[in-house]
């Protein structure tokens, strides 16, 4: 059995706002949400001050989003969680799909996520370590584990299906979107709510990130000239995928399929890319999706803004579509919401059909002249589009690449 696999709700949270409408007027205008971020760290901490650019998210606009719901039964909520049911509910209502019966056993949820409850986990330690207090908070385990925003919008949503967490960094939201596609596919579920989650704006987070060696201390510019490297962002993106033949059973407006998906492991280095692992990527999403590599597509690049990523994927890209690159628009959305670790792929997945629908790409932020690295069609300012493809990259430390193809009608 292979059903053709559709889309049919979106939601989103980031430092661009709570939901996809607002989240898309900014994009269109060509603003960011990267700004400084100023947090106070515990007294007589090493780094007594968290001083840096980021794009966060206004947590008590998703509170707000919230209010008419019962969320008692889910105890204490990380931020994690509570971007993910802020996005998930607003797919699942724009699928129409809010009390289906489907949702009870025919429907499977799947989010992907980095890390897990971080301000939970911080606020833990802090306690034990900085206070020397021998307690800490009895959600912390509940509230924190990476599979906490996975249960939580199965009890908002009263789902009995499989549900799980996949992580595999920055890619953990492609892998999230690509395995359920599989499941539908299979016929194992006719509906999967799916996406991913992070809230990684900590001091504790930020100072591991830190001392990497690959965050920028002005802004992210991917594929320009002077870049210095990736912003950290948090949030959630979520979406209702399912059977053609269910969605059109029910009525739902279908707004464009998941067609392809490829993964692969570069297995050569835990941080650097691999041109080998990432062409393979992209041309097994495309041989899934039956897509030619001429056929012009809008191109979603994973695009973080350091130095040495950026060229990489410029070189895929290259060898993957050759002259025919030309044809295609380039996108770097990462410029405006951040780099959101397990949640950036499903954001730049509903950016990307959300630009196919709209006729436009939104432009690619702070680029500061072209590099000759990374020679690559950059929409630099909001560009009109009659693409009917896109192809989101995903490309995450530890060498776990995931693409997906996105399709909508002609």
């Amino acid at each position: 059995m292979s059903r053709k696999v559709v889309l049919t709700g979106f939601g989103c949270v980031s430092g661009l706002g709570i939901g996809l409408a607002e989240t898309w007027r900014r994009l269109a205008a060509g603003e960011g949400a990267i700004r400084p971020l100023l947090r106070e760290a515990p007294p007589d901490h090493p780094a007594r001050r968290m001083d840096c650019p980021a794009a966060w998210v206004d947590a008590g606009a998703c509170r707000a989003a919230l209010a008419a719901e019962d969320l008692r039964p889910m105890g204490q909520l990380d931020p994690l969680s509570l971007y993910a049911l802020t996005a998930g509910l607003e797919a699942v209502e724009a699928a129409g799909l809010r009390g289906h019966a489907s949702l009870e056993r025919r429907t499977a949820i799947l989010v992907g996520c980095g890390s897990g409850g971080n301000t939970t986990i911080d606020q833990a330690f802090e306690r034990l370590y900085a206070r020397e207090l021998a307690k800490v908070h009895p959600q912390t385990i509940p509230s924190s584990m990476m599979s906490a925003p996975a249960s939580h919008l199965a009890l908002l949503l009263g789902c009995h299906g499989p549900t799980f967490v996949i992580s595999s960094a920055c890619a953990s939201s492609a892998h999230a979107l690509g395995e359920a596609m599989h499941m539908i596919r299979s016929g194992r579920v006719d509906v999967a709510l799916v996406g991913g989650s992070e809230a990684c704006l900590t001091l504790g987070s930020w100072v591991a990130w830190n001392s990497v060696g690959v965050m920028a201390e002005d802004t992210c510019r991917p594929f320009s000239q002077e870049r210095k490297g990736m912003v950290l962002g948090e949030g959630a993106a979520m979406v209702v995928l399912e059977s053609e033949d269910h969605a059109r059973a029910r009525g739902a407006k279908v707004l464009g399929e998941l067609a392809g998906y490829g993964s692969s492991s570069d297995a050569a280095d835990m941080t650097a890319p691999d041109l080998h692992g990432i062409t393979a990527a992209i041309r097994m999403a495309h041989e899934d999706a039956g897509l030619a590599p001429e056929e012009p597509a809008l191109i979603s690049t994973h695009g973080t803004g350091t130095r040495i990523n950026d060229p990489v994927e410029a070189a895929a890209l290259h060898a993957v579509y050759g002259p025919a690159l030309s044809g295609h628009t380039v996108i770097a959305t990462k410029s405006a919401h951040g780099h959101l670790i397990g949640a950036t792929a499903a954001m730049e997945f509903v950016i990307g059909m959300e630009a196919l629908a709209r006729g436009v790409a939104p432009p690619v932020l702070n680029h500061l002249g072209p590099d000759p690295e990374c020679d690559l069609p950059l929409a630099l300012r909001p560009e009109p589009i009659d693409h009917r493809v896109l192809v989101s990259n995903s490309f995450a430390f530890g060498g776990l690449n995931a693409v997906l193809v996105g399709r909508i009608a002609p």
